[in-house]
């Protein structure tokens, strides 16, 4: 006899569904639940939730703590992984909505662990964000928001900063070397825009912003093409507009 596969109903693993429904159990108790009563909640035999309840505690999504269960590392660490990817949504949100707002590819990036680490693009096939042809956490001192980054910290982080990653041109337009990068970097008053023109990626100018977020040192940045630069300050004073609009909210500041 031919068994008929209806291609539009999923394949469940009975297993799985009861393994996590024990999850689920364990996680609304804050103190923990024994193997009895979990079962109960999971509406599973005793024996089904005994063998469920060994696996999921060897596997270390589960703890036995003094005769009940409750949630292990791996558990945890599920929590704070969907954590960031709710995060990083939001930041893909708003971003989407800056590049929106004014009308080119928008960049969010902040400086951590001694590193620049570019959290975010939107961009638009019309509007292309600038590629990343060169190591970007090499480069700060050739693009905007390095430099915007590297404005944010002191001196003494910069200069480790410039220990790992030493000044050297990118572009023939890239700042000539350290000192040179320092002055610029002086010459900047608070919150003020830093701007690039072809220093990371030839036919490209870039403005970069500094976000202020609690402890964080952020930036969000915009680029466009060398024959729109007149356009550059009046599309970065937009979307410092748009920002601070957006981080009174806290919508996007939390987030960070």
């Amino acid at each position: 006899m031919s068994t008929v596969h209806n291609a539009g109903v999923p394949t469940l693993i009975g297993s799985v569904q009861r393994a996590l429904r024990l999850l689920e159990a364990v996680g609304s108790h804050s103190e923990g639940a024994p193997a009895k009563q979990l079962a109960r909640e999971a509406g599973l035999p005793l024996p089904t939730a005994y063998h469920l309840l060994r696996t999921l505690t060897h596997e270390g999504y589960l703890r036995r703590e003094g005769g009940v269960f409750v949630l292990g590392a791996a558990a945890g660490r599920l929590a704070v992984s969907g954590l960031q990817q709710k995060r990083r949504s939001m930041i893909l949100d708003s971003l989407a909505h800056f590049r929106d707002a004014v009308g080119a590819p928008v960049y969010f990036a902040v400086f951590r662990d001694g590193e620049i680490e570019l959290v975010g693009v939107s961009d638009t096939p019309a509007s292309p964000a600038v590629e990343e042809w060169a190591d970007f956490r090499a480069t700060g001192h050739a693009h905007a928001i390095g430099q915007c980054l590297l404005a944010q910290l002191d001196e003494e982080t910069r200069k480790d900063y410039y220990d790992r990653h030493p000044v050297e041109a990118v572009t023939q337009y890239t700042v000539r070397d350290q000192r040179a990068l320092e002055r610029r970097i002086g010459s900047l008053k608070r919150m003020q825009p830093v701007t690039e023109r072809q220093e990371y990626a030839l036919g490209t100018v870039c403005a970069a912003i500094p976000i202020t977020a609690g402890d964080t040192v952020a930036t969000m940045a915009i680029s466009l093409p060398l024959h729109q630069e007149e356009r550059l300050l009046c599309v970065v004073d937009r979307l410092r507009s748009e920002v601070g609009a957006l981080l009174s909210t806290l919508s996007f500041s939390i987030s960070i």
